[in-house]
Parts: structure tokens; sequence; C-alpha cells
């Protein structure tokens, strides 16, 4: 599952990377111009991982990438504040609200799941 999760979740990166740059507040997202970009980076390390990489390094890949987004979207509901939940993770530039924190929290779990089903051979 680690391949086939990486390359679907990589190309939702890297078309909401793009979107943002037209849509900012997509889905009630905050998307600036660093969000947008780490958007794109994400999905193309995805991508990479989903096509390219060995099933041992998608699974590791998944795992890593699962906790972090996991990580960042649970402190995003912890830490954030007023009824946005708002976490200015880089005050001005990198703005994350409560949609963001779910969507986080959403695709970490995605990752997590695909990390631990795969057993490579």
């Amino acid at each position: 599952m680690a391949k086939p999760i990486s390359t679907i979740v990589g190309i939702v990166f890297v078309l909401v990377g793009f979107a943002g740059f037209l849509a900012p507040h997509l889905l009630g997202t905050h998307l600036s111009f660093a969000h947008n970009m780490i958007h794109l980076f994400s999905g193309a390390i995805s991508l990479y991982f989903g096509i390219g990489a060995t099933l041992r390094g998608a699974r590791y890949f998944c795992l890593v990438f699962g906790a972090i987004y996991t990580i960042l979207g649970i402190s995003g509901f912890l830490m954030g504040t007023g009824s946005e939940r708002t976490l200015a993770v880089i005050p001005a530039v990198l703005v994350l609200g409560i949609m963001d924190h779910i969507l986080h929290v959403a695709l970490g779990t995605l990752y997590l799941i695909g990390g631990g089903t795969t057993r490579p051979a």
C-alpha cells in the first residue's frame, strides 16, 4: 500500500500546490506562497517514493511523513488559538487553521496506514 498511497497523495499535493496559487482559501485552508511551495515539494518527494523508490523506501517514507503530518495536525489543534485554532508557524508567511489541521491529520494517518500495512519482501 505504501507505493500507491505515496503516488496518489503525491498527485494530490502537486494539484493542491498549484491550485493554491489561484485559490488561496481552497476548502477553507490558508494557502500562502510558502504553503503552496511546501505542498509542491512534498508532492514531488511523495511521487518519487511512490513511483521510483523501492518498496522498503516507500514504506519508511510513509511512516516518517505520516508521523510528521499527523504531529503537525495535532500540534495545530493543541497550540492553535481562537475559534479557527490558528497556528502561525511563520507569522504572516505560514499560518495554519482548523481545516489545515484536519487535512494534515487525515493525510498523516493515510501515510501511516500505507507504511504500516506494507511489508517489504
